[in-house]
């Protein structure tokens, strides 16, 4: 057989692959994830902010914990802290989507404070709030207003 024969005869057995009909079945879908997060703030001297993860209708809540910039000349570091934060979430107008709450220790890296989210009806709008305290600094909670588009 010559190379134009064999070419032929290889694009006519591709060209009947591709003519055989996908069941239904067989489809995959892959959800894209948005991370969308609000305006940092300042609390305790640090940099914080909250964030939402939106999967179709699954949504996943967290607060993250930076350093604001670099330390003083002089600032021990890195020295632990002791922080208190808070994490809440709820579809506006809708149900909680839970809050935790409790100690956090942050040295110099980014600390990220999870665990609540769930499933949202399409359409609607989850509302977060992460907040962080330290003596003698009190909380100034970071908010976000995500809307859940499917």
């Amino acid at each position: 057989m010559n190379r134009i024969a064999l070419i032929a005869a290889g694009a006519a057995g591709a060209a009947a692959l591709l003519a055989v009909p996908v069941e239904a079945g067989a489809a995959t879908t892959t959800a894209t994830t948005t991370v969308t997060c609000g305006s940092s703030g300042l609390q305790a001297g640090l940099s914080t902010k909250v964030c939402a993860e939106v999967t179709g209708d699954s949504v996943q809540l967290y607060g993250q914990i930076s350093l604001a910039g670099p330390p003083s000349p002089g600032t021990p570091w890195p020295q632990t802290q002791e922080l208190l934060t808070g994490l809440s979430g709820q579809v506006v107008g809708g149900a909680s989507l839970g809050s935790v709450s409790g100690r956090t220790l942050f040295t110099a890296s980014t600390v990220r404070v999870g665990g609540v989210g769930g499933t949202v009806p399409c359409g609607s709008t989850v509302h977060a709030s992460f907040s962080v305290a330290t003596y003698p600094w009190g909380p100034v909670p970071v908010t976000l207003d995500v809307p859940v588009v499917c």
